[in-house]
């Protein structure tokens, strides 16, 4: 079985904008350089077969580039607990345009459509009872942002797990016109 999610990896420069503000939170488990991306589109597990027409199918994905830049910090919760920190990125449009082309063209081959709302971000860190309070990184790094940074291509990654959690493996690169 393959686990693959389609993704934005963010430049070098966003990048270590993040990775210098990700502390503050008790027992928060904060991404790696390696995990910071933005998801256009979760898969799942699939077999072989599948994962091979997922990788020809987004072939016929076409999309303009797009000039990628943060967009503050927010937080997701399950009935009230905090479960993730993340930072938002924009232009939102653009993104959702490419995440409903992508989705399209997944359903063209048999997947079931995207069935959450989409909602464009790169996941900080992952929130479980034990982490602490996160008002004061919130409210320390709500006004976050970035110059824009030209983004020309999408990744199918394929996700792995282990014993210190999910490792991404990028598996094929698709241009944005």
């Amino acid at each position: 079985m393959h686990r693959l999610f389609i993704g934005l990896r963010p430049p070098v420069a966003m990048r270590r904008q993040l990775l210098a503000i990700m502390d503050g939170v008790e027992a928060a488990r904060w991404q790696d350089d390696d995990q910071l991306h933005v998801t256009l589109r979760y898969v799942g597990e699939v077999e072989r077969p599948v994962a091979e027409d997922i990788a020809t199918i987004l072939r016929s994905v076409h999309a303009p580039a797009l000039d990628l830049s943060l967009a503050g910090i927010g937080m997701f919760d399950r009935r009230g607990r905090p479960t993730a920190l993340w930072a938002g990125v924009a232009p939102v449009e653009p993104l959702t345009a490419l995440h409903r082309k992508i989705d399209h063209a997944l359903v063209r081959i048999g997947l079931p459509a995207e069935g959450r709302a989409y909602r464009p971000h790169i996941t900080l860190a992952r929130l479980n009872a034990a982490a602490g309070p996160v008002g004061g990184f919130l409210a320390a790094h709500g006004g976050l942002t970035s110059p824009p940074t030209r983004i020309d291509g999408f990744l199918l990654y394929e996700s792995h797990l282990g014993q210190d959690g999910a490792w991404y493996e990028a598996v094929a690169r698709y241009a944005l016109d």
